[in-house]
């Protein structure tokens, strides 16, 4: 039986993040005859924005599937910065908890700075605390957030060792952008940070090896920004207005996908790209912040 072979310059983040959390799963008995417990995942939800809802109840699957315990606390939209922070304070001292991650964004009157900043940086499993953030820029072990630490390892596995490599992150937020920056800083890339006020961003594109999309606009970066032969991570999701007669539009990257798969020698996809290493990448550091708050080595292989 013959059948199509699959596009070599596809980076099939779904498959990778698969894989990834079937490692966790098997490592998770070993944690729990070492403790007697399972590593656990707490989830903060305040309000009820639906595309947060979904994001987190496909976290507490993913967690309760990996063999981990899940705690799902919901607040409503109308709860104060001090009811918000006095539940992350409970978690840091629930010792049954492991990791603990407040679902962005807050509702508009709340300071997710303040709240994030509330959060034990031993649980913080997003990494996005000033001190994981610190940890991350002074090359100390730490959490490191989750969408960053999901790239690095697509690219890891693509490529190999990135040292180097000429790297460019078009995207400075604090969830993608700049944590990426250093990822790549640390696996000796050289690395250059682009953003919307860049002048002539096309040009600096087009010296990468690597390229790592995240600034949060439909399909900017075109096939002539591409060194031939780079490596294109697309970070971004966006949906485009619905075509004539389609209930919805269809979902994109930051990058132009068609043109620039025709350039670039390897590419993800949107979806199935990035999206799914997310969430396999908390598992993973819900599972190492779980040994070393018992006090064990980290588990081999994350």
């Amino acid at each position: 039986m013959t059948g199509q072979a699959p596009d070599t310059k596809v980076i099939d983040g779904k498959a990778f993040a698969a894989g990834l959390r079937a490692r966790i799963a098997d490592a998770v008995p070993a944690f729990k005859a070492a403790t007697g417990r399972a590593p656990g995942l707490a989830v903060v939800l305040v309000g009820d924005d639906p595309a947060s809802a979904v994001y987190v109840g496909s976290k507490g699957k993913a967690t309760v599937a990996a063999g981990m315990e899940s705690f799902e606390h919901r607040l409503p939209a109308t709860a104060t910065q001090d009811e918000v922070e006095a539940l992350l304070r409970q978690l840091n001292a629930d010792e049954a908890v492991d990791g603990i991650l407040l679902q962005l964004p807050l509702p508009g009157h709340l300071d997710e700075q303040a709240a994030v900043a509330t959060i034990d940086p031993e649980k913080d499993v997003d990494g996005l605390t000033p001190v994981s953030a610190g940890r991350l820029a002074l090359g100390i072990a730490g959490m490191v957030p989750c969408t960053p630490y999901g790239c690095l390892l697509l690219l890891e596995d693509r490529i190999g060792d990135l040292s180097g490599k000429d790297a460019i992150v078009v995207g400075r937020s604090i969830l993608v952008g700049k944590p990426m920056g250093q990822l790549l800083l640390g696996a000796n890339c050289t690395v250059t940070m682009a953003h919307s006020r860049t002048k002539d961003l096309p040009a600096l594109v087009r010296r990468a090896d690597i390229v790592v999309a995240a600034v949060g606009r439909a399909e900017m970066v075109k096939g002539d920004w591409i060194k031939p032969g780079a490596i294109v991570i697309d970070v971004g999701i966006n949906r485009l207005p619905p075509a004539e007669g389609a209930a919805k539009g269809r979902l994109v990257g930051d990058v132009d996908y068609a043109e620039v798969s025709g350039v670039a020698d390897a590419i993800t996809p949107v979806p199935g790209g990035v999206g799914p290493m997310t969430i396999a990448c908390l598992l993973r550091n819900t599972l190492v912040a779980a040994h070393r708050r018992a006090g064990l080595a980290d588990p081999e292989g994350f």
